[in-house]
């Protein structure tokens, strides 16, 4: 991969060999364009030789400058393109320079009112800080603006998915509140489809321990609620859990507590999530006095 890298290296010169003859006043007239063309070319072709070395850093810098003489002509697109393809290699060994070539992107993408990409850019800077920066809060800022664009392009399963992203790391952050409006919201679109209606029980399940996690009274209203908008809640064991588990922080008995968890988690494992809310709540069991 030695040449490859010493390939990218020529390449880049030739480049900058090409952009230097174009500054002259004839040079501008006679040829100028296609010399910033060939210049483009050359940056995209180091930026491809520095990929096959791995050198990351210096395919993505390679691309930017690819992405910068596309601007120069006003090729908003390829520029786009571009951008993105430097942010791929920016990610492996630079997750905020990443950012930076997507924010670009973005911008772009408005300008020419693409909304539905810049979308998809926004879930790509989402997942970077919820997988590589660990900044929830960011997190849920990209998914919720990826969520609004979906939503003003009508695009509404794109924008739920990106809706329940931002329920989930709302409710890490603890903002409860948030996060069960918005599982609240997209069950009960979920229930006017035939097709989706049965994955409403899974969100419902959601809100209520999100509701649990502020209050027991509001977790059992809010239970009692979904049982009359969508009867087919009530035989569901997630239904059937959440009651048991309202019982047993009612008897303030944080063993049975624990024990329907084990009992429930044998049969439907619970993921982190589902852990993280419950291990919360038997804290404010355990937290409470016993008048007992």
């Amino acid at each position: 991969m030695g040449d490859q890298g010493q390939k990218g290296v020529q390449f880049l010169e030739e480049a900058q060999k090409k952009l230097k003859n174009t500054q002259g006043f004839l040079s501008s007239i006679f040829g100028g364009g296609s010399r910033i063309d060939e210049a483009i070319d050359l940056y995209v072709r180091a930026a491809n030789s520095f990929k096959m070395a791995k050198k990351w850093a210096e395919a993505g810098n390679a691309f930017i400058e690819a992405a910068q003489l596309h601007l120069k002509q006003n090729n908003k697109h390829d520029a786009g393109t571009l951008f993105v393809d430097a942010a791929n290699c920016f990610k492996k060994v630079d997750p905020s320079q990443s950012i930076r070539c997507l924010e670009k992107t973005i911008e772009l993408y408005q300008d020419m009112g693409r909304f539905t990409t810049a979308a998809k850019h926004h879930i790509s800077i989402a997942e970077i800080y919820e997988s590589e920066l660990v900044d929830f809060e960011k997190t849920v800022l990209h998914y919720q603006t990826a969520a609004d664009y979906y939503q003003g392009e009508e695009s509404k399963v794109s924008a739920n998915r990106c809706l329940l992203k931002v329920a989930q790391f709302s409710a890490l952050k603890a903002d409860f509140q948030k996060s069960a409006e918005i599982y609240e919201q997209v069950a009960g679109t979920c229930i006017e489809s035939p097709l989706l209606k049965y994955s409403a029980k899974e969100h419902y399940f959601r809100a209520a321990l999100c509701h649990m996690c502020v209050d027991v009274l509001n977790a059992e209203n809010a239970v009692k609620k979904y049982q009359d908008s969508f009867p087919h809640f009530t035989e569901s064991r997630e239904c059937k859990f959440l009651q048991t588990l309202i019982n047993k922080i009612e008897e303030n008995d944080a063993e049975g507590f624990t024990q329907a968890i084990q009992d429930y988690d044998s049969i439907s494992p619970l993921d982190s999530w589902f852990t993280n809310l419950l291990l919360r709540i038997k804290q404010n069991i355990e937290s409470e006095p016993d008048l007992k």
